[in-house]
């Protein structure tokens, strides 16, 4: 699906929130490889990752001069958003995990905490002359850990802090979401075009 989203001239809603879908179930296979199996914990974890997010961002802007999202001309450009968006992924999960378990804030305090900073950059961006493009990577770093936080809230047993939904229920539930949202992007997308 990457080849897929790479070749396209245009934006296909589809293909494009598939590959995100993808880069976040890989960013959490890595995160959790990383924390548990190599035992890093999720703060080194993070830290890691917040070095490599960083550099990935240094080297895109030293060599494209931009960090738009919107006018990714070339190649080069398009492989640095893809591996700042799975870098980005993978940190979110090692975060969202920090705040759960390590934080003490547990699943809902770390799920509240992160969309309290989601509103400040809504806030941001409408009320402020800050950078559209560095509250875009704040806001899409940021959707990770309240994904990972929100998501164990949904899934895990009420004796570890969650509601019991279960995991089959919950990802039928989202995957649902994601279905209804594509659908009416798509539409806006044809509208458009027209």
């Amino acid at each position: 699906m990457l080849s897929l989203q790479v070749s396209s001239v245009k934006y296909i809603p589809r293909i494009y929130w598939f590959v995100i879908l993808a880069t976040s179930t890989l960013g959490t296979t890595l995160s959790d490889y990383a924390d548990r199996t190599l035992n890093l914990g999720y703060a080194r974890g993070s830290a890691i990752l917040v070095t490599l997010l960083g550099l990935t961002l240094f080297f895109w802007k030293l060599t494209q001069n931009s960090l738009s999202v919107t006018q990714i001309a070339n190649r080069k450009a398009e492989a640095f958003y893809w591996m700042t968006i799975l870098i980005s992924n993978t940190l979110g999960t090692a975060l969202g995990d920090f705040m759960a378990d390590d934080s003490g804030l547990g699943f809902a305090g770390g799920a509240l905490v992160i969309a309290c900073l989601l509103i400040i950059i809504v806030f941001l961006h409408y009320c402020t002359k800050v950078s559209g493009i560095v509250l875009f990577w704040l806001a899409f770093i940021l959707t990770r850990p309240f994904g990972a936080t929100f998501g164990d809230l949904l899934t895990k047993a009420s004796n570890k802090g969650g509601f019991d939904l279960g995991t089959k229920g919950t990802s039928l539930i989202l995957f649902s979401l994601l279905w209804i949202l594509l659908y009416f992007e798509t539409k806006k997308i044809k509208s458009q075009s027209i």
